[in-house]
């Protein structure tokens, strides 16, 4: 379902990826590990088209995403692609049921379904009861879910996650794990995830090693 192919991007005189080839199968999760500065996520950024890349492609869904106009690409991304980051990035001036609702806003839901799925997705991660509590009344790990469920309300077809679980402790860690894999089962979603949680890493289905802007593994 996702193609890159001889991905290259500089930032000045430094080369950051030099050459990254990169699949991915509808349904599938994978890992991508490697040391600070490998190129994780700038690779990851550029997967998830908010970075382009120097030179290479990325095709999702047999669309050449790099090849649209800059809005037939912002509304690509807004509805065939959920992320979610090591900062939850929550407003915190919202509610939580609002912030979830805010992609689906965007992309031009009606108000009255996103309000439903919104509280359906927030319900399903065990947020029921917080649906209307600003971010800074909520736990690390509820502020993280309720990200995740910003991520599926337009129900994308890939979630990047870049350390999604880096400021959680490790019990709520291994809950954010965990959800990925009952994403996955119960909604189909593709998932890719930047870890250094090696422990994460190998319990998806497929760990991608990177080393000085190469893929190494995987």
């Amino acid at each position: 379902m996702l193609k890159a192919e001889n991905i290259r991007k500089s930032y000045g005189a430094l080369q950051v990826l030099k050459g990254v080839d990169f699949s991915v199968s509808t349904g599938e999760v994978v890992a991508i590990v490697g040391a600070s500065g490998a190129g994780k996520s700038t690779l990851l950024h550029i997967l998830g088209t908010l970075d382009k890349p120097d030179a290479g492609s990325v095709v999702i869904h047999d669309t050449s995403v790099f090849s649209q106009s800059e809005p037939a690409l912002a509304a690509f991304r807004n509805k065939q692609i959920g992320f979610v980051f090591q900062f939850h990035n929550l407003l915190p001036e919202f509610s939580l049921l609002e912030n979830v609702m805010i992609p689906g806003m965007i992309a031009g839901t009606e108000s009255a379904r996103l309000r439903s799925e919104a509280t359906r997705l927030l319900t399903l991660l065990g947020l029921k009861d917080r649906l209307h509590h600003k971010p800074s009344e909520l736990s690390g790990g509820e502020q993280q879910r309720t990200a995740v469920a910003r991520a599926l309300i337009n129900a994308p077809a890939l979630v990047l996650a870049d350390e999604p679980s880096g400021n959680l402790d490790s019990k709520t860690a291994g809950e954010l794990h965990n959800l990925f894999f009952q994403l996955r089962k119960e909604m189909g979603q593709t998932f890719i995830i930047v870890t250094h949680n090696r422990e994460f890493a190998a319990m998806t289905d497929r760990v991608v090693e990177m080393k000085d802007g190469l893929i190494i593994n995987g």
